[in-house]
């Protein structure tokens, strides 16, 4: 009996035809929220440091401790208590942030602030 041999696929690799989902909305928020670039200054950074040494790596929702490094469930994140929506006096007012845990502000908060409508913060 003749011995069967492996046949070569003939189906080459092919490259994706779409990009990550994510870079549509990356460059529309980049046009239309031209302020989520604050978040990447080192005034950002020493802010944020500044409320979670404040509110001592503290949850301010659940009093859980924030001592987790991102994105772990309990790593803190600097949360405006009050959206900020580009408005700058919001965004860099100390007292408008609290420290809450990752695991939080993913759920709950986000909750939250998709059940008010966009125009009551406006």
């Amino acid at each position: 009996m003749p011995r069967l041999r492996a046949l070569q696929a003939n189906i080459s690799t092919l490259a994706p035809l779409v990009g990550y989902a994510s870079e549509g909305a990356d460059k529309k928020r980049r046009i239309f929220q031209p302020w989520r670039a604050w978040y990447n200054t080192a005034g950002w950074e020493d802010l944020r440091q500044a409320v979670f040494l404040r509110d001592k790596f503290t949850c301010q929702r659940t009093g859980e401790l924030c001592t987790g490094t991102a994105p772990a469930p309990n790593s803190p994140v600097a949360h405006h208590k009050t959206p900020h929506r580009g408005n700058p006096k919001l965004f860099w007012d100390i007292d408008n942030i609290e420290t809450v845990s990752k695991r939080v502000h993913d759920s709950e908060i986000q909750r939250e602030e998709q059940a008010i409508p966009h125009g009551q913060w406006d």
